[in-house]
Formats: C-alpha cells, structure tokens, sequence
C-alpha cells in the first residue's frame, strides 16, 4: 500500500523526520479494528456502521471515523454512506481465515509496541522493557490472557515452503539426524525433511509450543519422520542428532544466556557434527540509509526492548561460538526473494 505523505496534523511543516515521527499511526489504526473484531463482524457482507457497532460493542460514531481510516490506508471500503465491507487487501485480519495477519497485527502492534514506548529507558539503562518497568502496572503481555498463543501463531507458522531457501543454503545430504531446536510451529524442520527424504528430524521447544505443533505432524511424510520433544534448552539439548540448527533464537538471549545454550548443544553434539545458527548478521560498519539494513537494526532494539537479547555481526558470533567451544567454520549466505528468509546467514559451527 502507498505510503501516507500528510500524516496525522499540520502543525509542523511534514519534512522526512516528522512523518517517521508519525508512522505510528497506521499501526494504532490496525490494532483498533483487531481488537475491535472489524474484519470478523464484516465477513464477506457490506454492513452498516450501526450493525458492526453491535458486532464490536464499539460507538458507533467512533467507529465510523475508525472505517473510514481503514478505507484510506485501503483495508476497507465503503460502498455507499455509513455502509462498508471488506477488501481483499483487508481479508487476512479475519481470525476465520488461513494464514490470518491477526495474530501478527496484535503481536506487532499492541503486545510489543508496548516494549517500544520504554525505548528511550531501555536505551539510558540497557536494560529491557520489563526490568525498567513500573512492577505496580502490568505489561500488555501479561493483561491479555492469549498472549500465549497469539506469540505461538505468529513463531513458526508459515508454510515450510517459506522456509526451502535456508533448507536449500546447506548441503544436508551427509546428515542423518536435524534437530531443529527452538523450532516453534515446525516450518523450518518441515522443509528441511521435505526437501531430504534420506533425514529423520526432531523439534524442539517448550511444552506449550511443542504440544501446539502436533497438528501440523500428523502420521505422513515428512511429519512422520520428526520426533517432536518439550525441554528447556537452558537446561538441556536432547542428544541423537549430528545437525543442530538454531533459527532466531539466540538474538533473543543475552550473551551469558546464549553461551548456556551453546554450551547445552556441546554436550551432546558429535564430534563431526555441525551446528548452524540462522540469524541476521550485521555488518560491522552501517554507513549510509539502507532499508533492508534498517529492518536488522530495527530486529537489534526489538530485542533489546522485549527480550534484552541482540542482533550481531560475525564477529560477535565468532566470539560467543567459541566461548562454548565452538569453532566459526564458515558462513553461508540465504538467497532468494523471499522477505522472511532474504536477510539471514547460517552459521556453521563445529565442535573445537
């Protein structure tokens, strides 16, 4: 969708600086019409102002100022006065359909906006969002009773064939066994098996997230081939595998947090094994604007707001590898289109 160019007021002359000043604005917007329910009382019907009003438990004037925002940014349109309906640009922010944004939309601009407007004290302190926050008010993550879930939806969850440009960046056809460790929904093992009928896989991740994957692994090839299993991998990593891959994972850690984990898959990984770390790699100088650079950047104090975690640059693997007792052996770049994979490196690491 286009860009706005007048933003919200004018009291200022709107030069670069200041419509970034006001990018918040759309994402406010969405996150009203989702947790409003808009898109769901819609459906595929026009609908009048007062009937939706009754759907969302909304007033009705506020809500038709609200439909007319949603028609201007082109998730909503409005057919004939105080009347509109869905767009198919708009459609994904039903929670009734396949591959819903409104997990993502409330993950995005409600649960961790609400890191970002602690930024400036996380950035003063170092420290994250819920370490500077007042303990007398509760963080949107812990009012919303699905925050749970809604973090499970949006991990892990997309198709596997999102993920066949990082299967095919890695030669698997010496491996016998891929432990896809923090691996959410199961995407990524997904299409490594599928794209490597010869491998058996395991996924690995927390109870809640593990028993919300099963779904997706019912009894066919290639879920049939993956073993699914609960721990915590700062207490351990489960042995059997000689390839262990971990996809953003670790730049949610501090660094004392990531060596523990590290030094977990060193336990049991074999000798001749390989661990791959598939996670942005920040250059070590950012000299110039660069919008897919700008997307890392934004990923670094994302984690430093809501996990205290980081992106880093080579080096800063290079020494956290071998702080476990790993050895960088090489780094493998992502191609392809694909916006989700198109800016990660795999990292290959094998035991010192």
């Amino acid at each position: 969708m286009a860009q706005p160019n007048s933003g919200i007021g004018n009291v200022t002359a709107n030069t670069g600086l200041v419509e970034m000043a006001m990018a918040y604005s759309r994402s406010r917007v969405l996150c009203a019409a989702a947790r409003l329910g808009v898109a769901d009382a819609l459906g595929d019907e026009v609908r009048s102002v007062g009937f939706l009003a009754g759907k969302c438990q909304a007033d009705a004037d506020a809500l038709y100022r609200l439909l007319r925002a949603l028609a201007s940014i082109g998730v909503t349109e409005e057919t004939t006065p105080d009347h509109f309906r869905l767009t198919p640009f708009g459609k994904p922010l039903r929670r009734d359909v396949p591959q819903s944004a409104w997990p993502a939309v409330v993950f995005w601009a409600d649960l961790l906006a609400d890191s970002w407007t602690l930024l400036t004290e996380c950035v003063r302190t170092g420290k994250s969002a819920s370490q500077v926050r007042d303990p007398k008010l509760p963080s949107r993550w812990e009012q919303d009773p699905e925050s749970g879930s809604i973090f499970r939806a949006v991990m892990g969850t997309a198709p596997a064939e999102n993920y066949a440009p990082i299967a095919k960046a890695w030669d698997f056809s010496r491996a016998k066994v891929v432990a896809d460790l923090g691996g959410g929904g199961g995407s990524l093992i997904l299409a490594v098996l599928g794209l490597n009928p010869h491998l058996r896989g395991m996924l690995v991740d927390l109870e809640s997230s593990v028993d919300a994957a099963k779904f997706r692994f019912a009894d066919e090839d290639p879920s049939s081939r993956c073993d699914l299993i609960a721990t915590d991998l700062m207490q351990s990593v489960p042995a059997g595998a000689d390839v262990y891959m971990l996809k953003h994972v670790l730049h949610g850690r501090r660094d004392p947090e990531a060596i523990t984990i590290l030094k977990n898959c060193h336990e049991v990984i074999p000798q001749n094994g390989s661990l791959l770390i598939i996670e942005f790699i920040l250059p070590p100088l950012v000299s110039h604007a660069d919008p897919e650079l700008e997307g890392r950047l934004m990923s670094d104090l994302n984690m430093l707001a809501v996990t205290g975690g980081r992106e880093r640059s080579e080096r800063e693997w290079r020494m956290l590898l071998e702080a476990a007792g790993f050895t960088l052996t090489r780094v493998c770049p992502v191609g392809g289109d694909n916006l989700m994979v198109r800016n990660v490196g795999i990292l290959e690491a094998k035991p010192a």
